[in-house]
């Protein structure tokens, strides 16, 4: 097919999702390089960000391209490219989220410098959605969003919680601080566990490096925030087995995660490849399958529009702050980082993924759990 056709191809694409090459709307795309209609008509969703990541085209704001094709449906519809397809066949046949491979898919994004996150990030170093209630400032919202969690498990002073997946230690600082609590936090990431127990050095916590397969004891209650996504779609069912382990009888799990409208066994090509390796954002019926005979389920919260607006004030802070942070990461990581957030910024306001949070309990609130906003 001749490159003109190729151009044609596309365009009519994407036409049907109101975005024209070279045209004059900020969602509209300007190619730089001929070779994109073919590297994304072959390679699908991971050519689209490869290529953007090669300086292919640009776009004024990604997050409104990303949000009209997906209203369109052409995300669903893309093509995968052979990588993309032996991706998938590897999902399928190994556990890639086993130990030792779980610590290594987290330092290709965690360990590659706290900097980078402290930049970003809100003064507490929160990595996952904030709940903007009543708040148009990120610190506020993530704020609002440790204490919703608190306030959902209904905490008491003394109370001794594991936080899995505890990342720089936010929740387990603010729970201590705010509520009287004792917290144990796990996570596989050493540059995490290294910053996590400087920022809550004198308080009732421990931040281990350790993978949540490993804990053993009981806690009062349990929380897991942004971890879920990390685990793997074989590994689902392992998960909720060590939280009702780890869980007293009259205990809660809040469980904080981004889901997805329908079942995948991996991950988008682009996510997985660059961002977050062997990731799954999981759905509600593999949620259910993993919670059954385990948990009853008190409570499910969506507050997924939140994200976009998350994930719009993470990139503000990146792309003001970048002259700090390319001497270490260079032209190329600030194009993949800029295409990361604000392509997911444009799927939550998609509504294609959603964030949850649920409360669950092992034997059932005797009278009822009285949910909390």
């Amino acid at each position: 097919m001749s490159a003109t056709n190729l151009k044609q191809q596309v365009a009519g694409i994407l036409a049907t999702a109101d975005v024209k090459i070279n045209g004059p709307d900020p969602w509209d795309l300007h190619v730089h390089d001929e070779r994109f209609y073919k590297r994304i008509l072959t390679e699908g969703t991971l050519g689209l960000g490869e290529s953007y990541m090669d300086g292919w085209w640009d776009c004024d704001h990604i997050d409104q391209f990303v949000f009209k094709v997906i209203r369109a449906d052409l995300y669903r519809q893309a093509k995968l490219g052979w990588r993309s397809v032996l991706q998938l066949l590897l999902a399928k046949l190994w556990n890639m989220q086993r130990k030792g491979k779980a610590a290594q898919n987290a330092q290709r994004h965690y360990d590659i410098g706290n900097k980078l996150y402290q930049l970003m990030l809100d003064k507490r170093l929160v990595y996952s959605c904030g709940y903007w209630k009543d708040t148009d400032n990120l610190d506020q919202a993530q704020k609002n969003k440790l204490d919703l969690i608190c306030r959902k498990l209904y905490l008491k002073p003394g109370q001794r919680v594991l936080d899995i997946g505890c990342g720089w230690g936010s929740f387990a600082k603010y729970a201590a601080e705010n509520y009287g609590v004792e917290v144990v936090g796990v996570t596989v990431s050493k540059e995490q566990a290294a910053l996590a127990r400087e920022i809550c050095k004198g308080l009732p916590i421990e931040i281990r490096l350790q993978d949540y397969r490993d804990v053993r004891e009981q806690f009062d209650h349990i929380v897991s925030v942004g971890m879920f996504e990390h685990v793997g779609y074989r590994n689902h069912r392992t998960f909720m087995q060590v939280a009702q382990r780890c869980l007293k009888d009259d205990g809660l799990f809040l469980l904080h995660t981004i889901g997805v409208n329908f079942s995948k066994v991996s991950a988008d090509p682009f996510t997985d490849t660059y961002i977050f390796p062997n990731c799954l954002i999981p759905s509600i019926k593999q949620l259910g399958a993993a919670m059954e005979h385990l948990f009853i389920v008190e409570d499910w919260h969506n507050f997924g529009p939140y994200y976009d607006l998350t994930l719009m004030a993470w990139f503000q802070n990146f792309n003001s702050n970048w002259e700090q942070l390319q001497g270490k990461y260079g032209e190329r990581f600030y194009r993949m980082w800029k295409y990361y957030l604000l392509s997911s910024a444009g799927s939550f306001r998609a509504r294609n993924n959603q964030l949850w949070q649920l409360v669950l309990s092992k034997q059932g609130v005797v009278g009822g759990y009285k949910a909390v906003r």
